[in-house]
Formats: C-alpha cells, sequence, structure tokens
C-alpha cells in the first residue's frame, strides 16, 4: 500500500519546514482541522530521536496555540493514532459545543447540525505557527 502521507503535495501544505508540514485535516465540517506530519515515514514517536520527537511536539502545541488565538474553541483535541495510516503524524482538532459530534470525538455518530464557521486564513495560520514556535522556543 502506497502511503498518502509520503507523497507530498506542497499545495497542501499550511506550513512546513525541513522536518514536518502541517496539512488541512481533509473534513469541511471541521475548519479547525488540521495533521502535523513528519516528514520521513516512521511510524511511532519512538522511532525519532529526543531532538527530533521535541521538535515535532513543538509544532503540534504552535498549531494548537495558533487555533487557540485564530478560533477561540472551546475546546483542543490532540490525537496520534495511525492505525489505518502508519506513518507519524498528529492530528489537531478546534472543537467547539455546537460542532456536530461534541463531546464525543469527531469519528463518532454525529449528534447534531452544526454552524458553519470560517477555516483560519492560511497566511495567519502560518504567520501564527512560526510566533508559537518562536516562543516556544524561546521558552527553554
Amino acid at each position: 500500500m502506497e502511503c498518502p502521507f509520503c507523497v507530498v503535495n506542497r499545495d497542501d501544505a499550511v506550513w512546513q519546514d525541513g522536518c514536518c508540514r502541517v496539512i488541512t485535516g481533509g473534513d469541511p465540517g471541521y475548519p479547525g482541522y488540521f495533521r502535523v506530519v513528519w516528514g520521513e515515514h516512521v511510524a511511532e514517536m519512538s522511532d525519532l530521536d529526543a531532538r527530533a520527537q521535541r521538535h515535532l511536539m513543538d509544532v503540534v502545541l504552535a498549531v494548537e496555540s495558533s487555533l487557540r488565538v485564530l478560533m477561540n474553541p472551546d475546546k483542543i483535541n490532540l490525537a496520534s493514532l495511525g492505525n489505518k495510516v502508519p506513518h507519524l503524524h498528529w492530528h489537531v482538532i478546534a472543537r467547539f459545543v455546537d460542532d456536530p459530534h461534541f463531546p464525543e470525538p469527531i469519528w463518532s455518530c454525529e449528534q447534531r447540525s452544526a454552524p458553519v464557521r470560517d477555516k483560519p486564513g492560511r497566511a495567519a495560520l502560518a504567520a501564527r505557527i512560526s510566533i508559537e514556535l518562536a516562543r516556544i522556543s524561546a521558552f527553554c
């Protein structure tokens, strides 16, 4: 099976560096759903050395913080599953109490119709991720 995360479409990337990229989650009902995808094909966090693990988590946290600033969600969900696609990636999902599945995971049965929300602008999100990464890096 060809890995969909190994096929890189640069147009999909909202933000990227030499190690990983941030792409949309692909669910139009969740405009605050993004994935942080590690560049190399590895399956688990423990496949990375400590420095790479820290960088990946810094990017995940920067996306989380960026969505909080840009979308003001009620909650952020973080998930690393990889059951169907064993390529290391994290789901970062802005959640609202009136979204279709809340308080259940977005992969559960829909509980209600939901208002339409705007996706954060690509340029604004990319800029905010860079700001948050600089803030995180400056902390240590």
